[in-house]
């Protein structure tokens, strides 16, 4: 039975510090397997693995610079739907 999706989501105001000790968490779970991601109101535990696709981008105009980091995997039996076999009759 396949899960449904979930979602976390957290937005805060942090100082630089604060900001590197949560990329260094985030830096420690991915290479131990396991990262927990939680607020107040949530939590989330996620296992990446195997081949991990990173995106980076950044954008700055005048008044706000920008960083947007995106991590992502494919979770084991949930990788691929199971291939339909084709079937082509001659006639």
């Amino acid at each position: 039975m396949r899960q449904g999706k979930k979602n976390f989501r957290h937005e805060s105001l942090q100082d630089r510090e604060s900001i590197q000790a949560i990329l260094k968490a985030i830096t420690q779970g991915i290479a131990k397997g396991k990262l927990t991601l939680s607020d107040e109101d949530d939590e989330m535990i996620m296992q990446p693995d195997g081949l991990l696709q990173l995106r980076v981008s950044a954008a700055q105009d005048a008044e706000r610079h920008r960083i947007n980091l995106r991590i992502a995997w494919q979770v084991e039996g949930e990788k691929r739907k199971k291939s339909k076999t084709l079937k082509v009759k001659l006639k």
